[in-house]
């Protein structure tokens, strides 16, 4: 990806679907993604979760059944996104938000890989 990918590339509509538990958004290059919510809580940009480092992040379980309660903008760039487990530190920007959507099946097929190594469950 360009640099420039960032100023380049805009959402022009974010909806929370509850009932899907799933963040649908559209960007300005004319994509359209559904993330579920589960996807986004376990892959949270936050600090809790991807540490500091890369050898940092922790493999989160148990969230099969989380929602979104609400966003709020952060400046232009990002979204922070509000689970009703009340994990709420993580700032989504537009270009993770599009790098989750357009990598979401590998992305999902490694978490669940590392979960059964992990001998963890999707269930709570």
């Amino acid at each position: 990806m360009s640099e420039s990918f960032a100023s380049e590339i805009w959402p022009t509509e974010i909806r929370v679907q509850s009932a899907d538990k799933s963040l649908e958004i559209d960007f300005s290059t004319g994509e359209s993604f559904s993330i579920p919510a589960e996807l986004l809580r376990v892959e949270s940009p936050s600090a809790e979760v991807q540490g500091h480092v890369p050898s940092q992040k922790k493999l989160v379980a148990g969230r099969a059944h989380v929602n979104i309660m609400g966003m709020e903008a952060v400046g232009n760039y990002a979204v922070k996104i509000k689970f009703d487990d009340l994990h709420d530190t993580g700032i989504f920007t537009w270009r993770y938000l599009h790098k989750l959507g357009s990598e979401k099946e590998q992305i999902w097929e490694r978490y669940l890989a590392e979960l059964e190594a992990a001998g963890l469950s999707r269930e709570p």
